[in-house]
């Protein structure tokens, strides 16, 4: 039987996140660059005697009973209809909750690979069938196949993703806000203003060319910015400081509420840290 091992979750950012208006089947679609960052969760599995058991807990954090890696795990023994090992999981997390990088659905999609490493065949239909009972960001983690750095073009629910080449000539800076804005009510919030919403896609070359220009040539938006902004000022005030702090291109990623700036030298990132990381929990990537 394998031994301990460990996956790396790795956290992603948003350059740029439309938000399409609300779809027949409820969900809204999507258009948006994700790209991984440095900063990961690790989950640190045990296996365990007993079949078709997931036990979840963390030392930093309580775990709720229901956390994406129990779903995830769930979600694979229905799909797959099959028995699965028994695993302890410790999760070592590191990426905030409710900071709008993912860390949750990236928890689930290393679970998978978990799963995977200890012998259970996951086809990837199945993967994809795993993450649609997950959550939408589940995808793009599964385009990775376990690897801690990647991009992709992402579109539809979430479910839709390309995979690039990712950009190895930036550096950024995150804030943490401390606000949990959850994804339920930052949707809430862009319905209100559902009528600001365009509908129809980009051309996914336009999209990428985007994405290799210039930083200060970006023009990439998130529809989630200003109505997060708006209900707090926390994130508000960390968007200036980020953009004061030299940054050449700034936002939030996903519903929030993390803040990061992109720079495209170490030393003007590292500069920025240092001034903002006094009046902020940052993280210098």
């Amino acid at each position: 039987m394998l031994g301990e091992f460990s996956v790396e979750a790795p956290a992603k950012i948003n350059l740029g996140l439309r938000v399409l208006p609300k779809r027949d089947d409820g969900f809204h679609g999507i258009e948006s660059v994700f790209a991984t960052v440095g900063l990961c969760d690790t989950l640190i599995v045990r296996p365990l005697a007993e079949q078709n058991v997931c036990n979840v807990f963390s030392s930093q954090a309580e775990v709720p009973q229901e956390n994406t890696v129990n779903a995830a795990y769930q979600a694979a023994k229905s799909v797959l209809e099959r028995d699965l090992p028994g695993i302890s999981v410790q999760l070592n997390k590191r990426i905030p909750l409710g900071g709008g990088l993912g860390g949750g659905s990236s928890d689930a999609a290393a679970l998978l690979v978990a799963l995977q490493k200890l012998g259970v065949a996951i086809p990837s239909g199945a993967a994809h069938k795993i993450a649609a009972r997950v959550g939408s960001d589940v995808f793009f983690f599964l385009s990775l196949n376990g690897k801690p750095e990647g991009a992709a073009l992402v579109w539809g629910r979430g479910e839709l993703v390309k995979p690039i080449k990712p950009r190895s000539d930036l550096h950024y800076v995150l804030i943490f806000p401390g606000v949990h804005s959850s994804t339920a009510e930052a949707y809430a919030a862009v319905d209100e203003s559902a009528g600001k919403l365009k509908d129809g896609y980009l051309p996914l070359d336009e999209l990428e060319s985007l994405y290799r220009r210039p930083v200060k040539d970006w023009t990439f938006a998130n529809d989630f910015t200003p109505v997060i902004s708006a209900k707090y000022s926390k994130v508000r005030q960390a968007l200036l400081d980020v953009k004061s702090s030299g940054a050449l291109f700034s936002d939030m990623s996903g519903s929030g509420s993390t803040v990061f700036g992109v720079f495209e030298s170490e030393k003007d990132a590292k500069k920025a840290f240092d001034c903002l990381s006094e009046k902020w929990n940052a993280t210098l990537l």
